[in-house]
């Protein structure tokens, strides 16, 4: 039988430290080493796997077969934690660092909650990696994080997949603007003009606001004339202050609509994102706690989704 080549832990170690840090000077002041060192462990790990691992870039990223080791690198990290406190190895009580990657709209709303369910007997630190639900599942295959809420249902190589539930968004605008800019209230007439309309959308990747656009018409999708606002917050707040309509958050958008701050543009075209929590496969109690206390409450605050679990 061939026997497959080591991958040797200190130049595995000093690739997720490069990764980690953004640049060969940072890992190596990390890891108290001369970048001389940095770069000629790399090059070797690079040399042992017969691929390229990392683009030389500022900061640094890796490649497919880099994602692989990174990963591995990091799994490799927690069971190493593990070995040595049920070793007594470690100093007591140490607390667990756990790294998760969530879109700020759940953050806004359900997300946090979900943490607060989790013993805190357990110590764990959060690390929360804040980004669209469309591409959280790359920085599970970046080995960036060890779990992520994700619009995803295909799970990524070495994790499982859970359905959460439905996330629903109103295309909602305020009173006044509404009124300027849409017409008589009528389908008719939000078809007509909302591609003319100014519009709120979170960030370049943001194309939500597009969609339900070019399925009221054919076109390009929303107008121009757009506001970036990066925060989930400060969207409500710039759809609230009427610099432009913008798909809400049920959660966030019916006190509002209560308060006659917002009107919803469309009663019957409410969109649905499906939410689901993949995390890697790995024997690490502390990261199942965190899965059922968000399934639990996922449950509570979300519409029901297809069931799935592999």
């Amino acid at each position: 039988m061939t026997e497959l080549p080591e991958l040797p832990l200190d130049q595995v170690r000093t690739l997720l430290a490069v990764v980690d840090e953004g640049t060969f000077d940072a890992a190596a002041a990390a890891l108290h080493v001369t970048p001389s060192a940095v770069s000629q462990r790399v090059k070797a790990l690079e040399q042992r796997t017969g691929r390229v691992l990392l683009v030389r870039t500022k900061p640094v990223r890796p490649t497919g077969s880099g994602e692989v080791v990174v990963r591995f690198a990091r799994q490799l990290a927690r069971l190493e934690r593990e070995a040595h406190a049920e070793l007594g190895m470690t100093g007591s009580g140490e607390p667990t660092k756990l790294s998760i990657a969530v879109n700020a709209d759940s953050l806004a709303t359900w997300f946090l909650p979900a943490l607060t369910r989790v013993p805190p007997e357990l110590r764990l630190c959060f690390e929360l990696c804040r980004e669209d639900e469309d591409h959280t599942a790359a920085l599970l295959r970046e080995g960036v994080v060890m779990a992520a809420v994700t619009s995803s249902p295909d799970p990524v190589a070495g994790c499982s997949v859970r359905a959460l539930g439905r996330m629903r968004y109103l295309p909602a605008a305020s009173p006044g603007f509404a009124e300027r800019w849409l017409g008589r209230g009528t389908e008719a007439s939000l078809r007509d003009l909302i591609a003319e309309a100014p519009v709120v959308v979170f960030d370049r990747n943001d194309d939500f606001q597009d969609d339900f656009v070019r399925a009221l018409r054919a076109g390009p999708g929303a107008s121009a004339l757009r506001h970036f606002m990066p925060t989930s917050e400060g969207f409500v707040d710039a759809v609230v202050a009427g610099m432009g309509w913008g798909m809400v958050p049920e959660a966030q958008a019916e006190p509002l609509l209560r308060a006659g701050r917002l009107v919803d543009l469309a009663p019957d075209r409410g969109v649905d994102v499906p939410l689901f929590w993949q995390q890697w496969k790995l024997d690490f109690p502390a990261l199942a706690a965190v899965a059922e206390a968000v399934a639990a409450v996922a449950a509570e605050a979300l519409a029901p989704g297809p069931g799935l679990d592999s």
